[in-house]
């Protein structure tokens, strides 16, 4: 058994112990789908909720290690679930495909011109209702 700090550090997940520590105290690393504290124990075989730039891994811990090691060691400690390996691709896919925000401006930012007709007034009238 170790703690989740030194085992996602270890895991790779991230590149130090602190932000790992951050992670885990704003939420983003949960154990059987609850938030837990850095220090909390961890073992083979529980199921652990990651969130890496808004994107949630679901992972089996296979191995426990307090010590990081290379990619290929770090990548035998632990193994994503089907469906989350299965979600993440959809999401991915759902993301390529959607359109880009900034598409949908056509003009870009308005001019001097533009502007100075957007604060023009409406003949007197401040109101589009007939009176």
């Amino acid at each position: 058994m170790t703690r989740i700090d030194k085992w996602l550090w270890a895991a790779r997940f991230f590149k130090t112990r602190s932000l790992a520590t951050e992670a885990i105290l704003k939420g983003h690393a949960q154990v059987e789908g609850k938030d837990v504290k850095p220090s909390r124990e961890i073992k083979v075989g529980d199921t652990l909720d990651i969130w890496q730039a808004q994107i949630r891994k679901t992972i089996v811990v296979l191995g426990v290690s307090e010590q990081r090691g290379s990619a290929p060691v770090a990548q035998a400690l632990y193994a994503e679930t089907a469906e989350s390996a299965a979600k993440r691709a959809a999401d991915q896919e759902q993301r390529r495909l959607s359109p880009e925000p900034a598409h949908s401006i056509e003009h870009g930012r308005p001019t001097k011109r533009d502007r100075r007709e957007l604060q023009k007034p409406w003949d007197d009238r401040w109101s589009a209702s007939i009176d």
